[in-house]
């Protein structure tokens, strides 16, 4: 502030948060895909819009108000319920690709929520980035390896917009539908990972065992059977008739405690473990039973 008054800083400051505002109005964009209040959505590349799935509640006749104006059908080119994102397709390459940030959000990092929830133009929110998480088990069965916690307001139609730094350039994709309500927003390293497996096979694959399984103490004298300190592990309470687990001979009452020599100490590490990378292959489970160690072979299916 050398050589400024306050009142010079400060509109400064305010014309840098303006500019910021603007430059993400140029890759947001609404979308109307469900019978109330349409949401928002970011341009991922020409023709390819990422936005928040519970947003797109209609398959057909999604509809796209762009940022001149003008207004696109569009069609669905993947969802990933388990981590509330859609990928829309536009019929013409029209779209600007959003500028995303050089490097993650921190915590304490003040940003913007940029939104176009109806046709009158961009809204924006003030946001604080207070914490950051994961991986965390989500309400819609999945696995989300990393959000961020805002302290901001959810204003309607947010959801599918844009958190922006205050250069404009895209944090994350803004959420109130993965934690009961709650404001998230999925970083957009996690985010652009997923729109690109949805470009490419339209859905995110994910592993099944066919278990239900529960987080147990492992007592020292079994940890001793393992040749390791584990003190946790999978307690087995269903093996579903007919899965790969099944078939592999998993019974109720085993403790799972690693897959490949990857420890399992909670469901979280079974969901991260059982990821696109390993369905159809063999793995190797290795089973406490009856105060014995042993391993079981395995064929990973497809939840």
């Amino acid at each position: 502030m050398s050589g400024e008054t306050s009142s010079e800083w400060m509109s400064k400051v305010s014309e840098g948060w303006t500019s910021a505002a603007e430059r993400a109005a140029t890759y947001t964009v609404l979308v109307d895909a469900r019978k109330r209040l349409p949401g928002s959505g970011l341009a991922y590349s020409s023709n390819l819009i990422l936005t928040a799935d519970h947003v797109v509640e209609r398959e057909e006749n999604i509809r796209i108000l762009l940022p001149d104006g003008s207004v696109q059908a569009a069609s669905l080119a993947g969802r990933d319920p388990a981590n509330d994102l859609a990928l829309l397709r536009l019929e013409e390459a029209v779209l600007t690709p959003a500028i995303t940030a050089e490097s993650e959000g921190k915590i304490g990092q003040p940003a913007l929520t940029v939104a176009r929830p109806d046709p009158d133009g961009i809204q924006v929110g003030w946001a604080l980035i207070s914490a950051i998480g994961g991986p965390v088990r989500t309400m819609r069965g999945g696995l989300l390896r990393r959000f961020f916690r805002l302290d901001a307001t959810p204003y309607p139609g947010f959801s599918g917009g844009g958190l922006v730094d205050l250069n404009g350039r895209l944090l994350g994709i803004n959420t109130s539908g993965l934690a009961g309500g709650t404001f998230l927003s999925i970083p957009v390293a996690v985010a652009w990972e997923i729109g690109n497996v949805l470009a490419r096979h339209g859905r995110i694959r994910r592993g099944y065992l066919g278990i239900r399984s529960q987080p147990v103490e492992i007592p020292s004298a079994l940890q001793q059977a393992l040749n390791r300190t584990q003190e946790r592990g999978l307690l087995l309470v269903g093996v579903e008739e007919g899965t790969p687990a099944a078939e592999a001979g998993l019974m109720v009452g085993d403790i799972l405690a690693a897959i490949n020599t990857r420890p399992l100490n909670d469901p979280e590490d079974l969901v991260s473990v059982l990821s696109a990378d390993v369905v159809g292959s063999t793995v190797t489970l290795e089973l406490l039973r009856g105060g014995q160690r042993l391993e079981k072979q395995v064929t990973v299916g497809e939840r």
